[in-house]
């Protein structure tokens, strides 16, 4: 996997012309909203993470089932 992949659409309008910035590296230019963004790499997850079930929130007393 490169770690220079490209965006294909714009994250905010959806379009397509989108040129790299000279603000720095994942820094991208889209020129039918003309704004600009930046895309970072974070990692990745581990094997079998799950996030853990939300537990109901009874204020009234009762139990949490």
């Amino acid at each position: 996997m490169s770690g220079r992949a490209a965006p294909f659409y714009c994250p905010y309008c959806g379009d397509e012309d989108l040129r790299p910035s000279e603000e720095g590296h994942g820094s991208w230019e889209c020129g039918a909203c003309a704004r600009a963004f930046r895309l970072s790499f974070l990692g990745l997850l581990a094997k079998g993470v799950t996030t853990p079930a939300r537990q109901h929130d009874n204020r009234q007393g009762g139990s949490s089932t």
